[in-house]
């Protein structure tokens, strides 16, 4: 009978090993704190190494998620963390950092556009979105992370995962047609 010891081993270095910079990705999203998504894929990791003797061997990513899902469940209602983060905050954090002055680097009025106001506009909208509509945008579009395995990771349905990023994309889409970079690249 072969060691249960070595098979746990090699099925975690089979199943989990390869997932891992995906884990922390989308512990990223989830935490926003480098520490804070270091210390959750190490319990998810944990987690999995204790029951991936159980697990079938069919998808890992999936499976992976679902741990990481729970685990920051658990974390979170360990340590009652606090409520929603004022998107204002991070707006004036925006506003208020220190940054070159593109107009002395001699750069054309495009790439002003593109390099300054634009990415400006961009993170002020992404930042005034809230909290939860952050979470699927930076899973999917930062992340890679298909509908379904963002899905697994907020422990909601694949369909509304699809809506609250299309709206999602529509409110940044506003925003930024409002902030008038679109505007200034192609007329009207």
């Amino acid at each position: 009978m072969a060691d249960p010891d070595a098979r746990q081993e090699r099925m975690f270095a089979q199943y989990v090993l390869p997932e891992v910079e995906v884990l922390l990705r989308v512990a990223m999203s989830l935490t926003a704190q480098p520490a804070d998504a270091e210390d959750l894929v190490q319990d998810t990791l944990l987690r999995a190494y204790r029951a991936v003797g159980r697990f079938d061997g069919r998808h890992p990513r999936a499976w992976l998620l679902t741990i990481m899902r729970h685990a920051e469940v658990s974390r979170r209602r360990q340590r009652r963390p606090h409520l929603l983060d004022d998107p204002d905050t991070e707006l004036d954090r925006l506003a208020s950092a220190p940054g070159a002055t593109p107009a002395a680097s001699g750069a054309t009025p495009e790439e002003l556009v593109v390099d300054t106001a634009f990415d400006e506009a961009v993170d002020a909208a992404f930042t005034a979105l809230s909290l939860r509509d952050q979470q699927v945008v930076r899973l999917v579009h930062v992340d890679g992370l298909s509908y379904a395995e963002a899905a697994q990771v907020l422990g909601v349905p694949k369909g509304t995962v699809m809506s609250r990023l299309h709206r999602a994309r529509k409110r940044i889409r506003d925003r930024l047609v409002a902030a008038g970079p679109q505007g200034q690249r192609g007329g009207a």
